[in-house]
């Protein structure tokens, strides 16, 4: 809908999600609970192509971590998990404020990158509807200064 510099206010189409926790284990328990489910282990043995971003919500102790499924699967139809801990779900369309940045994942660098993106948000008289989603977009032997990054708040549909 709108950009400037880094930030960017964008129209989503309803998204369907797979997710699991990503606190008990860390992110690298979450991730392969999640690949599991995309290589065929689900109900219907079916293999779901990886798509990007890999989005991470919550904190410390409630995180959480989501594969988006391809466009065209709806939650009606993505394989019912084999694993207790992974659910479909999906995030309603709506209109997002994003602000894109680079780096390896760490607490400091996602802090920031919060901090940036809520200023933003004053400046420009938005009102925030949710709590933060990261979504990152590059494997992890990707050098962190080529690494493509995302920071999501939900404001209102009818704001700029």
């Amino acid at each position: 809908m709108r950009r400037d510099g880094k930030f960017e206010v964008r129209d989503y189409p309803a998204l369907t999600l797979v997710e699991t926790s990503a606190a008990a284990e860390g992110s690298d328990g979450g991730f392969n609970r999640l690949f599991r489910f995309i290589s065929g282990r689900n109900e219907a043995s079916q293999k779901i192509a990886m798509t990007t971003p890999v989005f991470m919500s919550g904190t410390d102790t409630n995180a959480t971590m989501a594969f988006v499924m391809p466009a065209k699967m709806t939650a009606a139809q993505a394989p019912k998990p084999a694993d207790a801990s992974v659910k479909v779900r999906t995030i309603e369309a709506g209109r997002f404020v994003v602000y894109c940045f680079s780096g390896g994942r760490n607490p400091k660098k996602e802090a920031e990158a919060i901090g940036k993106l809520k200023s933003w948000f004053e400046a420009e008289g938005l009102s925030s509807l949710s709590e933060p989603m990261f979504g990152y977009f590059d494997p992890p032997w990707t050098p962190a200064f080529l690494r493509r990054n995302e920071v999501m708040i939900r404001t209102q549909a009818g704001q700029p």
